[in-house]
């Protein structure tokens, strides 16, 4: 289990680092919209649904960096690995898959 914590751990660095670099770029993409800006009626709303979407995708980004922060502070507990709700030890192929997950894929979050 050991060299697979260390796989965990070097995922969830690069997860960690890859999350990170996304924020800030959906950061910039969801900047106000200055309402001066000559870009004609239909590429306004077209760029305010984008900021929209972005925004979603932001926030979604950092409830995973949030939760992959969460998982490295605990990755050396004797009960990570373990679902949070039916106490099954979690595989390695789902953790590798979404590391910062507390679930199993039965139990899904």
């Amino acid at each position: 289990m050991t060299h697979d914590r260390k796989q965990i751990e070097k995922k969830i660095q690069q997860e960690l680092i890859d999350t990170e670099a996304q924020i800030l770029d959906l950061k910039e993409l969801t900047k106000p919209i200055a309402p001066d800006c000559a870009i004609g009626r239909v590429s306004r709303m077209d760029a305010i649904n984008n900021k929209s979407i972005n925004e979603a995708v932001l926030r979604k980004a950092e409830l995973k960096l949030s939760g992959l922060k969460f998982a490295l502070d605990r990755i050396s507990d004797t009960d990570f690995g373990i679902c949070a709700k039916c106490e099954q030890p979690i595989p390695l192929g789902r953790i590798m898959l979404v590391p910062h997950s507390r679930f199993c894929a039965r139990c899904t979050d």
